[in-house]
């Protein structure tokens, strides 16, 4: 039988917080025996994301975010989706950076969220109830 287990952070969304989510997401992690290497890589896309929503979901406000971690046996894979009610906003619409170009050149932003689709086998975005919510998929 496919076995699934959740836990779920609700937290003020400002960047003070980031150590909580990534303690959260790598308790979790540890438990579902996830790989170190692949631990770490988790864990860059989990701080992008979260320091996006502090940064940019409440423009200066207060706000919270949602961040859900999931694990499924068959296939072995961890899902974890952060759901905000901040400013609609896909980040999968910005165009992937040229990282051809030397860094100093390239336009400030952009780098996170590739490196966050670059790491996970899958993200998605959906504005749904007034709610972003982004998911991103790792197979263990």
């Amino acid at each position: 039988m496919d076995r699934q287990k959740t836990n779920e952070l609700i937290i003020p969304a400002n960047t003070e917080k980031l150590y909580e989510v990534l303690s959260f997401v790598h308790s979790f992690l540890l438990d579902e025996g996830c790989p170190d290497k692949v631990l770490m890589r988790i864990e860059i896309a989990v701080e992008e994301t979260f320091v996006n929503i502090a940064h940019y979901a409440y423009q200066k406000k207060d706000g919270e975010a949602v961040i859900r971690v999931e694990a499924t046996d068959d296939p072995k894979a961890v899902r974890i989706t952060f759901i905000d009610s901040g400013v609609p906003y896909n980040p999968l619409e910005k165009p992937d950076p040229d990282i051809d170009i030397p860094a100093e050149k390239r336009p400030v932003g952009g780098l996170g969220i590739f490196m966050t689709k670059n790491i996970m086998d899958e993200v998605s975005y959906e504005y749904s109830n007034g709610k972003n919510v982004f998911s991103m998929k790792k197979l263990l």
